[in-house]
């Protein structure tokens, strides 16, 4: 038998088919129920097809040190583990995986929800829903289209690392079929999930901040999915036969400048809703739902973040300290007048580093001597937050701040929301600065206004760019935004790929902050980490190496 890993992939509906029921509605655990029970055509309130497609969304992407106990950005020049053993987000910073060993696998987890949604896709007709929408759309039409947005990003989860993958459509395969399916284009795959985008936005509910639908995607959401899709496309990795030459996997012969002009429609057209907006404060971003988000995960009210992360002088203990940001990401953020650390005029102090900087720089790092805690962070050589020994601490001189609560002067933690958030406003504005960018021949006052609507939310005054940029300067301050006001939000890793940068970016020395605190003042050194290593063939993750073998016509990935 042959198949794409339905191991798992398809034991999900095995175990739903195999058991009996006993009453209609009874609430026994949904995956020991069958079809006939779960798409019940005498419950008209969907009760068990509700649960089952509510379980559908545990197969969405999680955020936050989910590599291997790291954030992916610790695979990239923003971040190294604070771990001192070999992580999984070092093997990917250094391409000492296989394909048999890729450390952010997801092949499994993806055709498992895929599957699981056609399950519900191919079913949910059969529940003679009564519910409608404000504006008239049947709930059966409305769970149908969550049911495809879910697989259509867990078919993009599986396309940004692998490039073409196949595609199912609507079939659910069982165990005893003989799947033996080849890889679609990248090309095909995009078309796959725009079209899919497209078809079901309509049937989605309009409004995003409805708390008692909190989770569930909306029109909006349908619509970021499909300007990042789109960005991506267009991206020079994909944009020509860069990887391929046989173009199976871009399914591009050339370039196009037509693919960053359908980009930068999808992303105007979620900025033309005028439905969001920038939270005027970017640390409340992430710890209170609000107004920038177009679509999260639930996450849970905990204080999960904090103690991953944290510096690790505190309360006993209670911080593992687990990511320590480069000197590399900190010296991206540049002064709050708006001006690169490099700059003569910026007034950038080597020997007061600290100070006066980019507002999300306070916001995404702690320093030596930020205020966490009621206590200035330590992280000098000796002091309570890198004391030295064997207990893991910061390995550059710097820890992750993003997504904590305001405790600079509690005295312990209190519950934070941490949602996974995938999708957010400042996205599309740069999706949209990028792409409009790309397409002309000289940036005009749209692709200025789209950077400095983020640049003012950071407090940068002025906030404007140089006049008379050109479109090489442009891109150059479009990229250090996004890494900026996206970091460890899983988009540096693959935006330095898709700009065909990584064996540029990522074979660099990164370094440290090394503080001495003497009884004459501070020295301060840079010092190596390590160097990350990057070849072509980690441009695309490879397929992994167990489907290889399966499937004679699954192709590998080049040179894997």
């Amino acid at each position: 038998m042959k198949y794409i890993n339905l191991t798992g992939f398809a034991l999900i509906g095995l175990t739903v088919l195999m058991y009996s029921c006993k009453s209609d509605l009874e609430t026994e655990p949904i995956e020991l129920q069958t079809l006939e029970e779960i798409f019940n055509p005498r419950d008209s309130a969907g009760a068990n097809a509700e649960r089952f497609l509510a379980d559908c969304y545990r197969f969405l992407p999680n955020t936050g040190n989910r590599v291997g106990g790291d954030f992916l950005d610790a695979a990239t020049d923003d971040a190294v583990s604070s771990n001192p053993t070999n992580t999984s987000a070092q093997q990917l910073a250094l391409g000492t995986y296989t394909a048999d060993s890729y450390p952010d696998n997801f092949w499994a987890t993806g055709y498992q929800g895929i599957r699981r949604t056609s399950i519900f896709v191919q079913n949910i007709d059969k529940v003679p829903l009564k519910g409608k929408l404000e504006n008239g759309t049947p709930f059966n039409r409305v769970w149908k289209a969550e049911a495809r947005f879910i697989r259509a990003l867990l078919y993009f989860e599986l396309v940004k690392r692998h490039g073409g993958v196949p595609l199912l459509g609507d079939k659910v395969y069982q165990l005893n079929d003989d799947i033996n399916l080849p890889r679609q284009s990248f090309q095909e795959c995009v078309d796959f999930i725009v079209k899919e985008c497209d078809l079901v936005k309509d049937s989605l509910r309009v409004d995003p901040f409805n708390l008692a639908f909190y989770g569930r995607p909306t029109k909006s959401a349908a619509m970021a999915l499909k300007s990042r899709v789109l960005l991506y496309a267009a991206s020079p990795l994909f944009n020509g036969s860069n990887i391929d030459p046989q173009n199976l996997l871009t399914g591009y012969t050339d370039f196009s400048a037509a693919r960053w002009q359908v980009a930068e429609e999808a992303a105007k057209a979620i900025m033309d809703l005028e439905l969001f907006a920038l939270e005027p404060e970017f640390k409340n971003v992430f710890i209170s739902r609000n107004n920038e988000r177009i679509f999260s995960k639930q996450g849970d009210n905990n204080t999960s973040v904090e103690n991953n992360n944290g510096p690790i002088g505190y309360s006993a203990g209670v911080n593992n300290g687990r990511t320590s940001p480069t000197q590399e990401l900190v010296n991206a953020f540049g002064m709050e007048n708006g001006l690169p650390i490099t700059d003569p005029n910026s007034g950038y102090d080597e020997n007061d580093p600290y100070a006066g900087r980019d507002q999300r720089f306070y916001a995404t790092i702690f320093y030596s001597g930020a205020m966490w805690l009621s206590r200035p962070v330590q992280t000098f050589e000796g002091g309570a937050d890198k004391p030295g020994g064997t207990r893991q601490q910061t390995k550059t001189g710097y820890y992750l701040r993003k997504f904590m609560g305001n405790f600079e002067m509690a005295t312990n933690y209190s519950n934070v929301n941490h949602d996974h958030i995938l999708f957010r406003y400042a996205e599309i504005l740069l999706n949209f600065a990028e792409a409009r960018n790309e397409r002309l021949a000289v940036p005009d006052q749209t692709v200025y206004q789209a950077v400095e609507r983020i640049r003012r939310r950071a407090g940068l005054v002025p906030a404007e760019l140089p006049s008379g940029l050109d479109k090489d300067q442009m891109r150059g301050f479009i990229q250090n935004e996004r890494r900026k006001e996206l970091a460890f939000e899983e988009h540096r890793f693959y935006d330095v790929r898709r700009w065909k940068l990584a064996e540029q970016e990522f074979n660099k020395e990164l370094h440290a902050a090394i503080i001495f605190q003497t009884g004459t003042g501070t020295i301060r050194q840079e010092t190596p980490v390590y160097k990350m290593n990057f070849e072509k063939r980690m441009y695309l993750a490879p397929i992994p190496f167990s489907e290889v073998i399966k499937n004679p016509s699954m192709v590998q990935n080049p040179e894997w």
